[in-house]
């Protein structure tokens, strides 16, 4: 049954699209003082989100056989071997996190493979599903019962299945002993599971063979627009980086009360890999890939060169804070909490600048809210 908070998310996604579709308002975007924004869109396309998930697609397909070679024969030595295959595979997701936009955003590929809550949360009850949780409850009763699925559009769904719910089954300590009870039923949950992954990523990899057209098309900044979704999209993954990456396990938005197991990749140990991965390639979409042909240069095409001289220097301040925190986050937190409050808050700066500055001087309308402040 679709509780009230979920019908909120789903009415909420519907909403984004219809303005997404609709909305002929937005103002025209500044003077490009001559800058391509097609040869931008082209390199964007080309260049950087086609090749990065027809990488992703390789990467599950390496992860489906180690997959099959843990479930068929689950020792620590497969389940070792699984776990480098997984943080790749997971890691390269961090890369295509931004592109939550066209075929992805129509398929919801975000909710159903690594899901984060969003930036709604409540964390008046702190078993609640809220941030990178796991819905462990749902999972092991979906593999007693064998009755589950997984296309369903609710907030424990997406709590059960993807990298979250992988990292789980892999890498929970008891995960191998698990297969002593009900072991047809744990095989057939995983390989549902995976499967549905990859297929997800293969559908919207080649829905983008055809989005690709229209993406490089369309040169304006309005909401819908490819660049308005991109600036919306870093200004999100920097949103969800101070939120459900790193914000909320360390306790703020909670009063000081911390969530260790809702780390991003907290079975596997490696959050504060991904979320270093996902600052970088984050990186790396706003400069192009320091192709000349990035968001970055529009940026100084626009006269606001030293706007983006203060952005790069940003980005890297983060990621050098990031770079500090050792891993695993879940310990961390607790041993290391003057290492995460500075990460934390050269986040919050780097927010401010894409959220702000960023969509101001390029002319995009942040659609999307949170309900923290900054």
């Amino acid at each position: 049954m679709v509780n009230s908070k979920t019908c909120l998310f789903l009415l909420s996604l519907i909403f984004v699209c219809i303005i997404y579709a609709c909305d002929k308002s937005t103002p025209p975007g500044p003077d490009d003082n001559g800058f391509d924004k097609t040869a931008m869109l082209v390199n964007y396309a080309d260049n950087i989100i086609l090749p990065r998930y027809q990488l992703m697609q390789q990467k599950l397909t390496v992860l489906q056989s180690a997959s099959e070679a843990f479930i068929t024969a689950p020792s620590l030595t497969t389940q070792t071997e699984l776990k480098v295959v997984y943080r790749e595979a997971y890691l390269q997701y961090e890369r295509i996190a931004a592109f939550q936009f066209g075929p992805a955003e129509a398929l919801l590929l975000d909710p159903f493979v690594n899901f984060s809550g969003g930036l709604d949360y409540d964390f008046n009850t702190s078993g609640e599903l809220t941030g990178f949780s796991v819905d462990t409850i749902t999972i092991e009763n979906n593999i007693s019962t064998g009755i589950y699925d997984l296309t369903s559009l609710n907030r424990n769904n997406f709590y059960a299945q993807g990298f979250p719910a992988l990292g789980y089954l892999y890498f929970d300590p008891n995960a191998v002993d698990r297969f002593a009870t009900n072991p047809n039923g744990r095989i057939k949950y995983i390989r549902d599971v995976t499967t549905r992954l990859k297929s997800l990523v293969d559908k919207v990899a080649g829905d983008w063979t055809v989005y690709r057209e229209e993406f490089i098309a369309n040169t304006k900044t309005n909401i819908g627009s490819p660049m308005g979704n991109m600036v919306n999209q870093l200004a999100y993954q920097i949103d969800l980086l101070k939120g459900p990456r790193i914000g909320w396990p360390f306790g703020k938005q909670s009063g000081g009360i911390i969530f260790p197991t809702k780390s991003e990749g907290y079975y596997a140990e490696i959050s504060v890999a991904l979320a270093v991965e996902n600052l970088a390639s984050l990186k790396e979409v706003y400069t192009g890939s320091d192709s000349g042909k990035g968001l970055s240069d529009y940026l100084v095409a626009l006269n606001r060169a030293a706007l983006n001289e203060e952005v790069t220097r940003q980005f890297d301040k983060t990621l050098a804070a990031l770079q500090n925190i050792p891993d695993p986050l879940s310990t961390s937190i607790i041993a290391e909490p003057a290492k995460v409050e500075a990460a934390y808050k050269e986040i919050q700066k780097l927010l401010t600048l894409l959220k702000t500055d960023i969509a101001s001087a390029t002319g995009v309308q942040i659609t999307f809210t949170d309900n923290d402040g900054d």
